[in-house]
């Protein structure tokens, strides 16, 4: 009897590690990932080429327009060995990292129109089940009926030390003030914008992974799917 493969949800704030777990998790699974954030980032990566945003206001009606000419893909990269985000078949992984577009996705993610046209990919990508998708709305908007949601969280600081260890890691030069002050104001943006806020599905479980190794979430995480996937099968 082959296994039932169920959609699983993970949502939190930024810098929790969402895409860590969820590619892991995928890995281990067999599942496909989707990386949600990346497809806002790459819609901001544009609009900053385009010069679409101006001292981090989008103008809204020409990001909209360009929409039509933006396609969005993931792939794995054997030479990488990595979950790869593509721009019109062009490799914008590491643009899209940058803390430029970070500082500006959240404005732009905001935009009821850009959400839309994200979910509706989302869900097209993931009609079949046997995904992992990470994001800010995932089990409350683009999968509500998701058999499996996590809610990720973990201390401000903790997650600006990893934010900064990684961009540091990438090269960027950046201070741990603009970090916390990007982290900071991306909360405050994804629990209050309008268009699909950031907040828990009621029926999410919360990992709080401050404590956590990288191996310690993925097993908790492996085990919480496993024990939804066998529900299915009895």
């Amino acid at each position: 009897m082959p296994q039932h493969k169920i959609t699983i949800a993970i949502d939190g704030f930024s810098s929790c590690g969402k895409s860590t777990l969820a590619k892991s998790l995928a890995r281990e699974l067999g599942y496909a990932y989707i990386d949600s954030g990346a497809m806002y980032r790459v819609v901001t990566l544009v609009a900053l080429r385009n010069g679409w945003i101006h001292n981090r206001v989008p103008d809204k009606n020409k990001i909209i327009n360009g929409l039509k000419n933006i396609y969005i893909s993931f792939k794995f990269v054997q030479e990488t060995e990595k979950n790869t985000t593509f721009l019109n078949n062009k490799n914008v992984e590491e643009q899209i990292r940058s803390l430029n577009v970070s500082n500006n996705v959240s404005p732009v993610s905001a935009i009821k129109e850009v959400r839309r046209e994200m979910v509706q990919i989302q869900r097209e990508m993931g009609a079949n089940g046997g995904i992992v998708m990470d994001g800010r709305d995932i089990g409350t908007v683009v999968f509500p009926r998701a058999e499996l949601k996590i809610f990720m969280t973990a201390s401000q600081e903790i997650r600006a030390k990893r934010r900064y260890d990684e961009l540091l890691g990438k090269g960027q030069k950046v201070t741990m003030e603009e970090v916390i002050k990007n982290i900071s104001e991306r909360d405050y943006i994804d629990q209050n914008r309008k268009e699909s806020p950031l907040r828990k599905a009621e029926d999410a479980i919360v990992l709080d992974n401050s404590n956590l190794t990288i191996e310690g979430q993925l097993e908790w995480a492996l085990q919480k799917a496993k024990e939804v996937i066998h529900t299915y099968e009895n």
